[in-house]
Parts: C-alpha cells; sequence; structure tokens
C-alpha cells in the first residue's frame, strides 16, 4: 500500500507524463512545490517500489506498475468528483478539494460502489476519463474550440483547465458539458471567437478560454 505522499508523486507524474511518456524532475519539483532534494529522494524510494524509472540527470518514466496505481488514484478522485456532483448537489467547481482528499482512501468496495451507484460513467462532470478498476484509461480525441471555424456546430465534451476561478466563469456565461456551440465569427486579429448557444444572443469568447474547450461535432 502506498502512503498518500506517495500517490500524490504518482498521481503527478501521470499528469505531467508527455506522450513519451518522461516527466522532468523540474516540472514535477514545481507541480508539487517541493524542493528539488526532496523529490529526488522520493523518486529513489519509488523507484525502489518498481513504480518509477528513476536515473540521475534523466527524465523520470511511470513502470505499468506505476501507472496502474496512478490510474487507481485519479480513479478514486474523479469518482468521488462525479458523485458530488450527481447525488450530492455540488457544482463542479466545487468538488476538487474534497476529492483531494477521499481518493486516499484504500477500500475498493467503497469506490466500486459509488461507480454501481452513478451507473458506471466514463468520464468525470469536467469531461475527463474515468480510468478502469486496474487503472487503465482510455482518452477520446476531442478538437479544441479554438481551431474550429465559422459556420461550424459543435458540442461542448470536456474542459482542460478546472480551476475554480475558470468553471465560475463558465458557469457565468452558462457554458457546461453537452451544450452545442455555433461559430458565427472569428476575429482575424486575436482569435476571438463570437458564438451563439441556448438561445443566447452572440457571446464573445477570448482565444484563451477557446482553447481550454474541448468539443467535438454535433
Amino acid at each position: 500500500m502506498n502512503s498518500l505522499t506517495e500517490e500524490n508523486y504518482l498521481k503527478a507524474l501521470f499528469n505531467l507524463s508527455s506522450e513519451s511518456g518522461e516527466v522532468n524532475v523540474n516540472d514535477l519539483s514545481r507541480r508539487l512545490g517541493i524542493k528539488m532534494p526532496t523529490v529526488t529522494s522520493m523518486m529513489k524510494k519509488l523507484a525502489e517500489k518498481k513504480l518509477v524509472y528513476y536515473e540521475s540527470y534523466k527524465p523520470l518514466r511511470l513502470t505499468e506498475k506505476g501507472k496502474r496505481e496512478a490510474g487507481i488514484v485519479i480513479r478514486k478522485h474523479r469518482l468521488t468528483e462525479m458523485f458530488l456532483v450527481e447525488k450530492m448537489g455540488f457544482g463542479w467547481e466545487n468538488v476538487h478539494e474534497i476529492a483531494e482528499q477521499v481518493e486516499h482512501i484504500h477500500a475498493p468496495e467503497f469506490f466500486e460502489k459509488m461507480d454501481e451507484l452513478l451507473g458506471y460513467p466514463k468520464v468525470d462532470p469536467h469531461g475527463s476519463p474515468i480510468p478502469d478498476k486496474t487503472g487503465k484509461m482510455v482518452w477520446k480525441e476531442y478538437s479544441k474550440l479554438s481551431s474550429c471555424v465559422a459556420g461550424d456546430t459543435v458540442k461542448l465534451e470536456a474542459v482542460i483547465n478546472t480551476s475554480t476561478e475558470f468553471l465560475k466563469f463558465l458557469n457565468s456565461r452558462g457554458l457546461h458539458l453537452g451544450i452545442k456551440i455555433k461559430v458565427k465569427s472569428i476575429e482575424p486579429f486575436d482569435k476571438t471567437m463570437v458564438v451563439t448557444y441556448s438561445g443566447r444572443p452572440a457571446e464573445s469568447l477570448s482565444h484563451v478560454v477557446c482553447e481550454r474547450l474541448l468539443v467535438e461535432k454535433a
């Protein structure tokens, strides 16, 4: 059984992994807000447990075992977020901190029951995939709203940034998963999009916002 701290490292490594699966030690240190010597010490410990491939001055990589362990922590986190939204009425902007605590409970039957009560969801409230019981995660390819062109009609499927501030911004604009968005025009200079959705008149969304919204053709 891994400690809370070890699980946080594994989750951070998983989330920071590039397409090659490699993570820079400096990036991990910054993500966790922990000094380099402490990070290095933990990497050696995780390497001893066969969870991480570690060599001095080289990028880090999770082993297959490490990926599974990280996936299970992420599964517990995302199931908890979904339960808080669907069964307890929390807003999608208010679930992260609670899920951060619940994800470290070591009781598989608890999360299996949660999964059952939710009807075995495939994604969390922000559209991120929920790993299965073995920690395996299936990613679905979406496009960014920013890549769309005038005339496109798309459905909002996920958000890249799940900060409280960003989710509150989306709430203020009436944007939520499943909503259909029609692109009316795009400003050539700064890529601001004018869109319509849910019967609303034209709304302007900055390029920064459009980069964080994942969509698929409606």
